[in-house]
């Protein structure tokens, strides 16, 4: 439906003094603190992880030699998506001089939007990091305690005990990130590298990760989190995140967080001949999801 005059009674009329409700700001491309953005000229795009060698075993003298096969794990696929909104004006709104006003305003506001959808669909990657229905290319969670690997054993990348963010959750999933193995049951160099948390946890990942002394303790011991530089790039808010409990670890593991894009956002315009409106238009498609799910860890929070 085009918005017409009667939509727009008050921008008329003379004695106006300002409009409002378009200019808040907005949080920028939050996303960029968890994914690695790669671009698509394919309508989706499929990874797999391969399966080294295991142990090399100890050979008797006299004995053959022993050989293995090397095999792929999972593929992860990534389906692109179309992100697409539009507006029109009336052509009596054209004629009525309202066309330079309010296409500057309202292709802000449609840019807004777009960039709004998208926040919150990289985020629901995260939000809905812990539903059993949703999986990935090993076919469980993202965050799972049971992720399967070739050798018959499993990598966690949860709690077995959802907690609340404190000191000995953060410890304790920095043991758990460096204990990780590769598909064969080897042991990986893994670490941390961000926390990303809600709004809601800011204040108590700040005592965590930048005093020097530990913190709720009346004993002067060293933070060993901050002097150890256990979690080096700090920690990044994310406003999108819908539960104020959880809190994520990105990890130097590559080929983790991916996101996709497949055509950038664009915006075009054009006149429609029967009616006479001006349409305007936004339209981007791209992906967000995971390959490795060793590239996060997460926790739901008590």
């Amino acid at each position: 439906m085009a918005i017409s005059r009667a939509q727009l009674l008050k921008e008329l009329l003379p004695g106006l003094n300002a409009l409002f409700g378009l200019e808040y700001a907005r949080y920028g491309e939050e996303h960029k603190e968890i994914y690695e953005t790669e671009s698509s000229d394919r309508s989706f795009e499929e990874e797999t992880k391969l399966a080294g060698f295991a142990a090399a075993p100890l050979k008797s003298e006299g004995a053959a030699i022993a050989y293995d096969n090397a095999q792929e794990a999972f593929t992860a696929r990534y389906n692109h998506v179309t992100i697409a909104l539009g507006f029109s004006l009336t052509e009596e709104a054209v004629e009525d001089n309202l066309y330079d006003s309010l296409s500057a305003r309202y292709t802000k506001a449609l840019a807004r939007s777009m960039a709004n959808t998208k926040q919150v669909r990289a985020a629901n990657v995260l939000n809905n990091g812990f539903n059993a229905a949703i999986t990935g290319g090993d076919g469980v969670s993202l965050f799972n305690a049971s992720h399967p690997l070739v050798s018959g054993g499993v990598n966690s990348n949860t709690q077995a005990v959802a907690t609340d963010l404190n000191e000995t959750a953060l410890e304790n999933a920095v043991i758990q990130i460096a204990a990780w193995t590769d598909e064969r049951g080897l042991l990986i160099a893994s670490k941390p590298r961000k926390l990303v948390i809600p709004p809601a946890l800011q204040f108590v990942a700040t005592r965590l990760l930048d005093t020097e002394l530990r913190v709720a303790t009346a004993d002067n011991d060293i933070n060993a989190l901050r002097t150890n530089g256990a979690i080096p790039e700090g920690y990044t808010v994310n406003h999108f995140l819908t539960d104020g409990d959880a809190y994520f670890l990105t990890t130097d593991v590559p080929n983790g967080m991916k996101h996709f894009e497949r055509t950038p956002l664009t915006t075009s315009m054009d006149g429609d001949f029967d009616t006479g409106n001006v349409r305007y238009k936004a339209r981007e498609r791209y992906s967000f999801g995971w390959s490795d799910p060793l590239g996060m860890w997460g926790s739901a929070g008590a």
